[in-house]
């Protein structure tokens, strides 16, 4: 079980949800926390400002100071920073930035005895036909559809291989959306680009369908809320039975319509929802269904997320969109 005093890192700590992860140790009164993640020329830097951590490092200063006291210190490894982007098409550079840069630091936590948690994604599952279950029995039966998919599912097959599964905790992150995402550019969810959309016009605009089964706007995802997606990762990196891959999703497909119909109740407007193609570029790397199947996570004691999509949805509308608040800038219940 983690205690205050144990010294944490996190990478991607400037993220959305490495900053959401530092946000829920704060309040479990954690602040030995070692952050380390690439600031850039974006305003991820805001998500810090919030929060109580000992140290900051860039990604790349990370490798000469793993052999420092402070880094003997460590007892918990969260490895939360990558490249996101589903678009990016630098393949070395994703191979690098996410695959390599894993397996480096996974080895480093392993041969000290670290607890050791990363981001995987869902992503890795592509189109959904081999099914979407945790665990690692059927890895090598899914094909990602991007090469963001591919770098994560590569340390996934590499994990596998050295046989790391049954002492490290893989998290496959669904449709996360939330506070602290701002930064994020085309990638943030459509929670955020859509609140934008309705604040300014009082309509949002919306993909249709070019599947047959689909009707437009009743394409399917597993959103879930940040703050229940830390409480799941802070779950299974503390539970004694948790090894190996695990599904961080809701359990529950709903609708584009059914996501953003919250955000014009929050704003006391009429839904106003209108419908435009979806670009040539993404129709054969477009996922019409995704759910988690989140069985492993239920057998570990999990008990359930604190919020609905309608509540989460509400909150991130209420307390932090329309005020611009980040996660710690004010208090939470």
């Amino acid at each position: 079980m983690m205690q205050q005093h144990d010294t944490i890192l996190v990478t991607g700590g400037a993220g959305m949800i490495g900053s959401a992860l530092v946000w829920a140790l704060n309040r479990q009164g954690c602040d030995n926390i070692i952050i380390t993640d690439r600031l850039g020329c974006d305003e991820r830097w805001r998500n810090l400002v919030p929060l109580r951590f000992a140290e900051y490092l860039d990604a790349e200063q990370l490798w000469d100071q793993l052999g420092t006291p402070a880094f003997a210190a460590v007892r918990w490894v969260f490895h939360l920073g990558a490249c996101s982007s589903t678009t990016e098409t630098d393949a070395a550079y994703l191979m690098e930035n996410n695959f390599r840069y894993t397996k480096r630091l996974a080895e480093w936590a392993l041969a000290g005895g670290r607890r050791f948690v990363y981001a995987s994604s869902a992503a890795t599952y592509g189109n959904g036909e081999a099914g979407m279950d945790d665990g690692h029995d059927h890895l090598h039966t899914y094909r990602p559809l991007n090469m963001y998919g591919y770098s994560k599912h590569l340390f996934d097959l590499h994990a596998r291989q050295r046989g790391w599964f049954d002492r490290i905790v893989g998290l496959k992150y669904f449709n996360i959306f939330g506070p602290n995402e701002d930064h994020k550019g085309d990638m943030r969810s459509v929670v955020h680009k859509a609140f934008g959309q309705i604040r300014d016009t009082g309509a949002v605009s919306l993909f249709r369908s070019h599947h047959p089964d689909y009707r437009d706007g009743e394409q399917q995802r597993d959103f879930l809320y940040v703050k229940d997606a830390v409480a799941m990762t802070l779950h299974l990196a503390q539970a004694a039975s948790a090894a190996g891959i695990f599904n961080i999703g809701s359990g529950k497909a709903a609708t584009w319509i059914e996501l953003v119909t919250p955000i014009f109740e929050a704003l006391d407007l009429a839904p106003d929802i209108k419908f435009i193609d979806l670009p040539e570029v993404l129709r054969g790397k477009y996922q019409y269904h995704t759910c988690a199947n989140i069985r492993r996570l239920v057998d570990t004691g999990w008990s359930g997320c604190r919020h609905t999509l309608s509540e989460a949805v509400r909150d991130y509308v209420r307390n932090h969109l329309i005020p611009a608040r980040r996660l710690g800038d004010c208090q939470e219940p």
